[in-house]
């Protein structure tokens, strides 16, 4: 399996620090508001990574971070007469209901900055104390001139980097070199803050991933992952701090996804193309919003449009219908074996899954993967038209559910009728039925229309009428 490293700019062989296991940290949102469609990308992306990894029979452990005390938290908390923690808690769980939404699988634990204070105090200690760090009136700045490889992951110049440098405060004379970042900020009037050995304040943005990572995967980990826009500064400042800190490699392989576009533009508040996940949910289900970011490469940039969701709606539809063929085929088709034409397409059947295994082997191309599926998808509509056994088709199924598994799509959930509606409905199949037997087609016309009217759609097959909801 080869993935894209970006401290390499290049496809590399993917080999964990422990063997059978691999320790991952993904960047998560800032919780002071609703996530929107592009904090939805590396959610999807990084969670399908995972699914994958596990598939191949990895235990992973999966960071995902809250960063709960930041400028936007405070000022929404303020604008809002509430305070911070007030805040990020409602935002967490909404960020979470979003998540179940595009069935998005919890992390192995979701650190929270507020409760990591003690590490990263002890952290910026340890900088200062090995000169990669100074104070000057409560503010801790990191001194980048101390760390010879600062740059080494976004490869940006001198010009770049200063331009880039004043990460979430403002540049100010007390900087030794222009590049340095903060580590500690002192306290201002109305803001939230934790006692250091500096005074009363709180932690700069990049410290706090660096030792929520430390704490939860140790000092050098496999995976680090996030959007394309944290590559500089955040990613950068990370590694110039914990390489400093803790005197060895901080991530061995960095993953990042590229950006969506909305109509082929930059998402912006301003422009009013700016998107929440719970926005675009109003008008194409969670599903479709998961499958639309899977029908492209994770690091190339996707276009967001009305059109190219509508088009992944029908490409969801396609292959959750094949998935209710096949469940109602085998629940209704005589127990058969496989015959010997079938045991020679076995072959074939394989293919599927092996080409699939290769998109994902190579740098997780889910993009590919789906292709995969379809073709699977086609086989097992032609399949089953011509009559499968049973055993026959419960090995596409086992495929066709595994691999959709791995991308968390196209699940098909048992029908919530009640027995009432149930023996209802199917009286009703049962008197079309007959009406049809009797050439009554008038009669059966009206039994599917009166079906149509409860929300039932109805298919007729070899193995009998098929019904579901929608």
């Amino acid at each position: 399996m080869k993935l894209y490293n970006t401290m390499t700019r290049q496809k590399e062989e993917f080999v964990p620090m422990e063997e059978g296991k691999v320790k991952m940290y993904v960047c998560g949102p800032t919780v002071y508001d609703y996530i929107h469609i592009g904090n939805a990308r590396p959610y999807v992306v990084f969670d399908t990574v995972r699914r994958y990894l596990e598939y191949k029979g990895y235990e992973v452990t999966y960071v995902q971070n809250f960063t709960d005390v930041d400028d936007k938290i405070i000022n929404r908390a303020n604008k809002e007469g509430k305070t911070m923690a007030e805040i990020s808690n409602k935002y967490i769980e909404e960020a979470f209901r979003d998540a179940d939404g595009l069935n998005v699988k919890r992390a192995t634990v979701h650190p929270r900055v507020t409760e990591e204070m003690d590490g990263i105090i002890a952290m910026v200690q340890t900088l200062i104390d090995k000169g990669f760090a100074y104070e000057d009136h409560g503010t801790v700045y990191y001194d980048t001139k101390k760390f010879p490889e600062y740059g080494k992951l976004s490869r940006k110049n001198l010009d770049e980097l200063i331009a880039g440098a004043s990460e979430r405060v403002a540049i100010d004379d007390a900087k030794k070199n222009p590049t340095d970042f903060v580590l500690w900020k002192p306290k201002k009037e109305g803001e939230p803050s934790w006692t250091s050995p500096w005074g009363e304040g709180r932690p700069g943005w990049h410290i706090e991933c660096s030792v929520m990572s430390k704490h939860y995967l140790g000092d050098t980990f496999d995976i680090h992952a996030g959007g394309e826009d944290l590559i500089f500064p955040h990613h950068e400042n990370e590694i110039a701090q914990s390489e400093a800190a803790n005197g060895c490699t901080f991530a061995r392989y960095w993953l990042h996804n590229g950006f969506i576009t909305v109509d082929n533009e930059k998402m912006s508040k301003s422009l009013g193309n700016f998107f929440t996940v719970r926005d675009i949910a109003k008008h194409f289900p969670y599903e479709v919003i998961r499958f639309f970011i899977l029908n492209g490469h994770y690091r190339s940039p996707i276009n967001f449009s009305d059109e190219l969701m509508k088009a992944c709606q029908n490409g969801l539809e396609r292959i959750k219908n094949a998935r209710k063929e096949l469940n109602f085929y085998i629940k209704n088709v005589a127990d058969t074996k496989m015959t010997a034409e079938e045991a020679a397409k076995e072959a074939e059947l394989n293919g599927y899954k092996e080409q699939f295994e290769a998109a994902m082997d190579d740098d997780f191309n889910t993009a590919d993967a789906v292709s995969a599926i379809y073709e699977l998808v086609r086989f097992s509509n032609t399949e089953i038209k011509a009559g499968a056994s049973k055993e026959f088709a419960e090995k596409i199924q086992d495929m066709l559910d595994h691999l959709c598994g791995v991308l968390g799509v196209a699940e098909v959930a048992e029908e919530e009728v009640s027995d009432e509606d149930v023996a209802k409905i199917e009286a009703l199949i049962a008197e079309r039925t007959e009406a049809k037997k009797a050439k009554d087609f008038a009669k059966a016309d009206a039994i599917r229309d009166e079906l149509a009217a409860m929300g039932i759609t109805i298919k007729d097959t070899r193995q009998g009428v098929q019904w579901f909801r929608g």
